[in-house]
């Protein structure tokens, strides 16, 4: 995975690394700049029908051989890996004869979603023939770009819709299929308030939606996050009512565990893209972090909830949110992130000698609205990292940035 990275780091969100919320970050990022400079910006969700399924097998040698450069033993053991595989049919006593199997890398194991990625190589070329951004996170491929609007229209449309067409012949030619019933399309902007998102989209505007899941998280036309928030919200109240039902046959520290396991989790998935978000919103968020703290603790309903928090070293969700950006960002700087991330993030630079040479501070990008481009991570991070004291940013490894920084942020809790 390692043998070609300027070709493959485009396209694998499947390595060490590399995650779901980091691939969201970018696209996130991308978009919320795009509109703070007033522009128009679509988001494109592509659906595959049945894609891991499809893959031949005799393609996936070639571009192991020929695009990832793969030789003598390393290659013969995928080679062994793919040939002469069979499948039958059983059906009660009955049974077809076995078949051969030239299509297809298994789900459920490692290598198949990497393997599924490999195939999508040349994919890549063609979103930078036009100039596209894009992601690939196995079979979830996204595709954006800004649309300039001159008197209602936009000529960037004709660049998407010649790339698409492309990208469906490219899928013929390798046995994939692209669903362009589920393909969903996604709009954001400020001038989208006096503008007709169908005179935007031309023919697809059939398949747009004011908002849509990607990759687990809720993007909607107003960046506002609201539906996503209420899905947490829905979602981790639902799971808080199953666990006190149980509660009685576990410990303590169980119990936590369950906790953590069922509430935590989707609290903290994706959250630093909740930065700047409205505070109701945040509120609601730290609604269930209360009742779980609750739950787990016995304290009631009209009890304050601070010192419960504070017993159990939980952070509330505010200081959670930028923890997890701040963690993020100390992990672009040592070389532990993506270089999509990495992309976003740069030092000051001065032509004089000054003392605040050597303070590992980050250079803060302009923007123009504070609920748009001050969101960004590569906005929000360095300012919260500028405002970290020296002894956190000069931290000399991973656990011990965190564990200054859960210190830090538990004295401002």
């Amino acid at each position: 995975m390692q043998v070609h990275p300027n070709k493959l780091e485009c396209h694998l969100k499947f390595k060490v690394a590399h995650s779901t919320e980091s691939a969201l970050l970018r696209v996130y990022n991308d978009l919320l700049l795009t509109v703070d400079s007033g522009n128009i910006a679509v988001l494109l969700l592509l659906d595959l029908s049945s894609a891991f399924d499809t893959v031949d097998h005799q393609i996936l040698l070639h571009r192991l051989k020929h695009c990832v450069g793969l030789r003598g033993s390393v290659f013969q053991w995928f080679k062994s890996y793919l040939e002469n595989r069979t499948f039958s049919v059983h059906l009660d006593q009955s049974c077809s004869g076995a078949r051969p199997l030239k299509y297809g890398v298994p789900q459920g194991s490692i290598l198949g979603p990497i393997l599924f990625i490999l195939y999508l190589l040349p994919l890549g070329k063609i979103f930078q023939k036009f100039n596209i951004s894009f992601h690939c996170f196995a079979d979830d491929i996204q595709i954006y770009l800004p649309l300039k609007l001159q008197n209602g229209t936009t000529d960037s449309l004709q660049l998407l819709l010649n790339c698409l067409a492309e990208v469906k012949l490219w899928m013929e030619k390798n046995f994939l299929h692209l669903n362009e019933s589920k393909t969903q399309v996604l709009l954001f902007g400020q001038k989208l308030q006096t503008t007709n998102p169908d005179q935007i989209l031309g023919s697809l505007a059939r398949s747009y939606q004011t908002s849509a899941r990607n990759l687990g998280f809720t993007f909607d036309s107003s960046l506002k996050l609201h539906k996503q928030v209420s899905s947490v919200v829905k979602s981790s109240f639902y799971h808080l009512r199953l666990l006190a039902k149980v509660k009685s046959y576990f410990g303590f520290k169980d119990f936590e565990r369950l906790i953590h396991a069922f509430i935590t989790t989707r609290l903290d998935y994706c959250n630093s893209l909740y930065r700047g978000m409205e505070k109701s919103q945040i509120q609601r968020l730290q609604m269930i972090h209360n009742a779980a703290a609750r739950l787990l603790t016995g304290t009631r309903k009209h009890d304050h909830i601070r010192p419960t928090l504070a017993s159990l070293h939980w952070l509330p969700v505010f200081y959670r949110i930028d923890f997890k950006i701040l963690l993020l960002t100390f992990k672009v700087l040592n070389g532990l992130a993506p270089p999509y991330l990495r992309d976003l993030l740069n030092f000051q630079s001065v032509s004089r000698t000054l003392r605040s040479n050597n303070q590992l501070l980050l250079t803060v990008p302009r923007t123009r609205l504070k609920r748009k481009g001050d969101r960004a991570f590569s906005v929000a991070a360095p300012v919260l990292w500028n405002n970290l004291p020296f002894q956190i940013r000069s931290a000399h490894s991973l656990d011990h940035f965190k564990s200054l920084l859960k210190t830090h942020f538990y004295s401002l809790a």
